[in-house]
């Protein structure tokens, strides 16, 4: 066996010296599932994290550019001789769990950006208003459909150019007018537009110009499409085709719905994203709830009087202090609004402790204050103790001060998108009759069940095919490592160490890289017999896809799955 076979053998390790590791020789298998255990300070995690994921680490960074490394730091060479055979090593830990409000279980695994594709790609839009579906239809399609009518139906073809607005609407009569046109239907009454139309001003009213009349009938394809197009341009891609005495049938060119007018955006994987603001709810910003403070919070005993600190927010606590100017601005407010600072807050009436919450509307109380420099008498539109609170943890720039500040208040899901994070256009685009955020928030036991029964059309099934297998695949994935329980929509931030480990090790599985060496601390804590097991199954998988699997462990299984272990 020449040397270059043996360095692919093993990764060999000499004169280890970080920490506790007093010149340590080791030859560890590549390819293999290999344990490091010991006791406790014996240095297991110093060789694994500190010595070769370290090294990996930095030596996998000296390879790239320059310019590259400007970003990403220098990081410094570990306290060893020599490491030869090491690949570009990966840590998966407890430890680097994401704390970012936007992040969810669906966002770290990468599996949401494939149901945004997904969505984007084959989802059905629906009206966000009334519900109905929303179709996009080329001149060719529609002339298709309405050759599809029985031969001999009259059609009128109507462009909607005023679709429930208020006015009298004179210039767009003249504009028709002088366009050619001869008639147009208001409010579903015929007129000719030679006589004089006379609307109510404060009334909502419908305008449609009668662009052709037709007879279904072999031969008047090319007249109709040269119609249609007229009316898509009079209306901006609307066309309703009116049966007299039967029906009316709307079309549209772009995705708009044809009874409310609303017209949705050109729909994209961007428009699913809580985190770009083409997809994200504008009320909350994408976050799906709001943080605000509370009036209950600000008074918890509403039994105490103002004079005694009812209060108890950072700023109003020294309103109990007879000198202080909060205590001044009270008394300023009981002068002029007439009550009693004496009296149990929860008994003032309901107009005065409104007023105290939000301010006095702009009306100016006169505040007598005895400051260092003597006693001023200050103008001041009060505003308001809320408002008050609001801007000063706007301001402050200490931690711990907003820290104090939130506890003052309640989360509430946003009013607008109630906690889904997206606009209403993008959660009225379905696929198997549920919108994306109810897909995330199943959990992930349900949601394999609901894409192993989902139903698509051929078409549909072309176009998202690769989408949905790398969907099934990942899936599948969490259900590996024990994680079926959870739900793609929950938030990265409330996981425990022990999945968080759980879901970086699904993603690595589901990224399918070769020839890495993966570094893990302790994978089995917290986890129940039937879950370690699964775990095993999942780390023997990325073992025989061909990586080093070097994991830090005391758990007697994952001992005996272990190919080989290195007791320190």
């Amino acid at each position: 066996m020449g040397k270059h076979d043996e360095l692919t053998k093993y990764i060999k390790i000499r004169g280890a010296r970080e920490h506790n590791l007093k010149g340590i020789d080791i030859d560890i298998p590549r390819d293999e599932f290999v344990v490091l255990t010991g006791l406790s300070g014996s240095g297991k995690s110093s060789l694994a994290f500190d010595t070769i994921y370290a090294e990996g680490q930095r030596r996998y960074m000296e390879s790239l550019s320059s310019y590259a490394r400007m970003f990403l730091g220098r990081m410094e060479k570990p306290n060893v001789e020599s490491i030869e055979g090491l690949s570009p090593a990966i840590s998966i830990d407890q430890k680097s769990t994401n704390r970012n409000p936007r992040s969810t279980v669906g966002t770290v695994t990468e599996i949401y950006d494939y149901f945004r594709l997904l969505y984007a790609r084959i989802g059905i839009p629906h009206c966000p208003k009334c519900g109905q579906e929303i179709k996009r239809q080329t001149v060719d399609q529609i002339v298709d459909e309405i050759m599809t009518y029985p031969q001999g139906t009259r059609l009128q073809l109507l462009a909607p150019v005023v679709r429930g607005r208020k006015g009298e609407h004179a210039k767009v009569f003249a504009s028709a007018k002088k366009s050619g046109y001869v008639r147009v239907v208001v409010d579903g009454h015929i007129y000719d537009l030679s006589e004089e139309i006379k609307l109510e001003k404060n009334k909502k009213h419908n305008i449609e110009i009668l662009v052709d009349r037709l007879v279904v009938r072999e031969g008047i394809e090319k007249r109709l499409a040269d119609s249609i197009e007229s009316v898509m341009r009079l209306s901006d891609g609307l066309l309703i085709v009116d049966i007299p005495g039967d029906r009316q049938i709307n079309f549209s060119q772009s995705f708009s719905c044809a009874d409310c007018g609303i017209s949705i955006e050109e729909i994209e994987p961007r428009s699913f994203s809580f985190n770009n603001p083409f997809g994200a709810c504008e009320t909350c910003a994408g976050i799906g709830y709001k943080m605000e403070f509370a009036e209950e919070l600000f008074v918890p005993d509403p039994s105490v009087s103002l004079a005694d600190g009812a209060i108890v927010v950072i700023g109003w606590q020294s309103s109990k202090d007879p000198g202080s100017y909060t205590r001044c601005t009270l008394e300023a407010l009981a002068k002029s609004y007439d009550f009693d600072l004496n009296t149990p807050y929860g008994e003032l009436p309901p107009e005065i402790r409104h007023m105290i919450m939000h301010g006095t509307d702009g009306r100016v109380v006169q505040v007598h204050y005895r400051g260092q420099r003597g006693i001023g008498v200050y103008d001041v539109a009060f505003e308001g103790v809320i408002k008050n609170v609001q801007r000063r943890y706007r301001e402050t720039h200490s931690e711990t001060t907003r820290r104090e500040y939130e506890s003052f208040m309640r989360i509430t899901p946003c009013e607008t998108c109630h906690g889904k994070r997206l606009k209403e256009s993008s959660l009225a685009v379905t696929v198997g009759d549920k919108n994306i955020a109810e897909v995330t928030e199943m959990s992930i036991r349900d949601l394999q069940q609901f894409m192993q029964s989902l139903t698509l059309t051929k078409r549909q099934q072309t176009i998202g095919e690769l989408v949905l297998r790398e969907i099934h695949a990942r899936v599948g994935f969490l259900m590996d490592v024990g994680l079926d329980y959870l739900s793609l929509a929950r938030n990265a931030g409330t996981l425990s160490g022990g999945e968080a480990q759980r879901i970086r090790l699904a993603t690595q599985i589901g990224s399918g890289l070769v020839g890495v060496a993966y570094i893990l601390d302790e994978p089995s804590i917290g986890l129940h017999q039937r879950d370690n097991d699964k775990l095993l199954r999942a780390l023997m998988r990325l073992r025989d896809l061909g990586n080093s699997l070097i994991v830090v462990e005391h758990d007697e299984d994952t001992m005996r799955a272990a190919d080989c272990v290195v007791d320190i």
